[in-house]
């Protein structure tokens, strides 16, 4: 097969919901062997629903798939491992207990006699490892990997199992500079060696560095495939949203008011006993915002949890704009003024089988705009919703919708409407445009620094670093449950820097963050 062979092509796919929701519309898409290939559109535009027909997830309403120049049907993802696809989720479906080499052949275990063969599943995970340069301890359990190991296990998880066609969705979302250059030069290994790969991202200077062509969706329709030598990002930017987009962070210089958020000493202990948060101490300022960088499983899940209430702490105080919150339910958190845009959307952002309008208010039922008597008031309610919706550019059929029927991008601004809509004075967000469309990110990463420019606290914890250093006025990084590097002004440091902090590489000394502590 020559390397410019048409590996796979999805002719004229369209794809109807019972709703009568048209995900796709006539999309034909197609990637050539030897070739990465990417695939971008705004949230909603159609490219999750297109690769869950490809994996045999959704069956399309009309149109054809061919795989080698052959029409095939894909009615299971098994059908699909079958036919040499592999998915690698954004959301890894690892078994953290359990060690590399048993995750890759998970369900395809090598047998001796009714037992596992261990010395053969040994064998199998090095020879595939090794083939494709990627170097990994196949006697790891999951939990004690990082990030960027894990997604290399569910590369290799996909090639174990005979993917020559790899679908990557927002593979580098987590990863640091070092970690995504080091996938980078993974994902040519398997360039050269003539495998495909679809790859997904918003990240467009990634796609601009990685891949050879990119196909753009908009509104479930085909905008044309291009080559991404022949194409700007700030044209691909125009063709996913249908408008110019700011790619580029512009704010104002900080104007910081009195401590919002004082952290002393805090300790947060595991059930194992091991420690999440080494005695930590940080203080933050009414008109900033205060970033939090560090890879995935450092802290700081458990640091915004200690502050929304979500989770307990075993040692040090927290106070919020000037009370100490040890006693304080999350009710009694957010009555002084503080919200949370949680890092799951889906787990613990929105209710997603109720409607637009019930998510919105779900945090205002103490209102008596919406509330009297113990009886809700409809109109009020709709009216407030239906502005929100305006305000907040969500796109919806209505505000009794349920959630989950909308994009991923559209989901996120509900959690943000219904936060920023009750006027916080400080806001914890948490990986806040995490799988979000370049226009739907402009438009939070604006409304965040809005709410700063009024004189609020944003507490912003990402790791996508051209958020974290864009808007943040300054600046900590945490590794291994302690901070390692406070900056005072965040414009100080670029991303290579900042990411050898966050893999642990360097690190301050106490003395030098207390210095620039009290710069």
């Amino acid at each position: 097969m020559e390397k410019t062979a048409e590996a796979l092509r999805l002719q004229n796919i369209t794809k109807v919901y019972p709703n009568g929701v048209i995900a796709n519309n006539g999309v034909t898409f197609s990637v050539n062997y030897g070739e990465i290939h990417a695939l971008s559109g705004e949230n909603g535009a159609g490219k999750t629903t297109l690769m869950k027909i490809l994996f045999g997830e959704e069956e399309a309403t009309d149109g054809e798939i061919y795989i080698d120049g052959e029409k095939v049907r894909i009615t299971s993802p098994l059908m699909a491992i079958k036919m040499g696809i592999g998915l690698v989720h954004q959301h890894f479906m690892l078994v953290p207990s359990l060690t590399v080499a048993e995750n890759m052949v998970l369900g395809i275990e090598p047998r001796h006699g009714l037992s596992i063969d261990v010395d053969e599943t040994e064998r199998l995970v090095k020879e595939v490892s090794q083939k494709f340069n990627f170097s990994i301890d196949p006697n790891k359990k999951i939990r004690d990997l990082t990030v960027g190991q894990k997604q290399k296990v569910e590369i290799l998880k996909a090639l174990i199992r005979g993917a020559k066609i790899l679908i990557l969705d927002e593979p580098t979302a987590v990863l640091t500079p070092q970690e995504t250059k080091e996938l980078f030069i993974e994902l040519k290994v398997l360039k050269e060696k003539g495998y495909t790969i679809i790859f997904i991202s918003h990240k467009l200077n990634e796609v601009k560095e990685l891949c050879d062509r990119i196909t753009i969706i908009r509104h479930g329709r085909t905008m044309g495939v291009y080559n991404l030598s022949e194409i700007s990002e700030q044209e691909i930017s125009r063709l996913m949203v249908g408008r110019d987009v700011a790619l580029e962070i512009i704010k104002k210089p900080p104007k910081l008011g009195k401590a919002s958020i004082k952290v002393r000493d805090l300790k947060v202990i595991e059930e194992s006993g091991k420690y999440s948060l080494k005695g930590i101490s940080l203080t933050a300022h009414y008109g900033e915002i205060f970033g939090v960088a560090g890879v995935e499983g450092n802290g700081q899940l458990q640091l915004a949890e200690a502050l929304t209430g979500m989770g307990s702490y075993q040692g040090g105080t927290i106070e919020l704009d000037g009370k100490e919150i040890s006693r304080f339910s999350i009710g009694d958190i957010r009555s002084i003024g503080v919200s949370h845009i949680p890092e799951d959307r889906m787990v613990s952002g929105v209710a997603p089988h109720l409607s637009v309008a019930e998510n919105v208010i779900a945090d205002k039922l103490n209102f008596e705009q919406f509330v009297k008597n113990g009886f809700l008031r409809s109109q009020s309610i709709r009216k407030f919703v239906t502005e929100i919706i305006k305000r907040y550019k969500i796109a919806c059929q209505s505000p009794d919708v349920s959630v989950d029927s909308l994009s991923g991008g559209n989901i996120q601004k509900v959690v943000l409407a219904r936060e920023l809509s009750s006027e916080p004075k400080i806001i914890i967000a948490e990986q806040p445009t995490r799988g979000v469309d370049v226009g739907a990110t402009e438009f939070i990463r604006n409304e965040l620094l809005a709410s700063r420019d009024a004189g609020n606290t944003v507490f912003l914890i990402s790791s996508d670093l051209n958020e974290i250093l864009g808007l943040s006025d300054s600046l900590i990084v945490l590794y291994d449950g302690e901070i390692v590097a406070f900056f005072p002004d965040a414009s100080k440091i670029n991303e290579e820097d900042l990411g050898r902090y966050m893999l642990g590489i360097e690190r301050q000394s106490s003395e030098q963050i207390s210095e620039a502590y009290s710069e």
